[in-house]
């Protein structure tokens, strides 16, 4: 049991302190971005281009590299969600508000889903890192992380599930590759995750009535 302990709450030994500096930061910056995802706050995608800039550096490092693919792609979908919330227009030519997915949108999150997996699925495979069930528990939530981002991008409330049940996948994963902060942040954002989801569906719910 205490070596179980050790594990958890030790450093990796390839960590040195400006790596404990950027996960601190890149920490700080994550919780903020979400906390402006919630009250569906645009700078949300600024603050979060900072941290995974930081995050694509540490995931890769520690040969995460299904999270550094993420990682690198929340930084472009961060560009386009920026765009999406900025110029994106509804059939009334308004602001895109926040609503319900219906089956187009869960069809299109789907492929993202078995696309992003498959394209996860290959890269370890090129890399010889496809081996243990680390890796594939990391190809998983690839797929989950790249449609809540897609979700999120297109103001649907159902995106905060899909941070839920990832950020609880990634909690052990993070703690076991020695990203002990990284490991609190993700049993926290689960946590914001739940708020937001309760948040954004009472403000869907507002704009349905409005709509009718």
């Amino acid at each position: 049991m205490k070596e179980w302990i050790s594990i958890l709450l030790s450093p990796s030994p390839h960590s040195s302190w400006i790596h404990i500096l950027l996960e601190f930061t890149a920490v700080t910056f994550s919780i903020f971005s979400v906390v402006f995802a919630q009250k569906n706050n645009i700078w949300l995608y600024p603050i979060g281009i900072v941290s995974t800039i930081i995050y694509s550096y540490l995931t890769f490092v520690t040969s995460l590299y299904g999270d550094f693919i993420i990682n690198i792609y929340y930084t472009g979908m961060s560009g386009y969600g920026w765009y999406v919330w900025l110029f994106k227009k509804d059939k009334k030519n308004k602001k895109l508000s926040i609503t319900f997915s219906d089956k187009k949108d869960y069809f299109y999150t789907l492929l993202w889903f078995l696309s992003t997996c498959l394209f996860s699925i290959t890269v370890y495979f090129f890399n010889g890192k496809l081996q243990t069930p680390f890796d594939w528990i990391d190809v998983l939530t690839t797929g989950i992380f790249f449609s809540g981002m897609y979700q999120m991008a297109m103001k649907k409330v159902e995106n905060w599930i899909f941070w839920m049940v990832g950020n609880l996948i990634s909690v052990p994963i993070y703690f076991l590759k020695g990203l002990i902060l990284t490991g609190f942040l993700f049993i926290f954002l689960a946590l914001l995750a739940i708020e937001g989801y309760i948040i954004w569906n009472q403000k869907a719910l507002n704009n349905k009535e409005i709509y009718f």
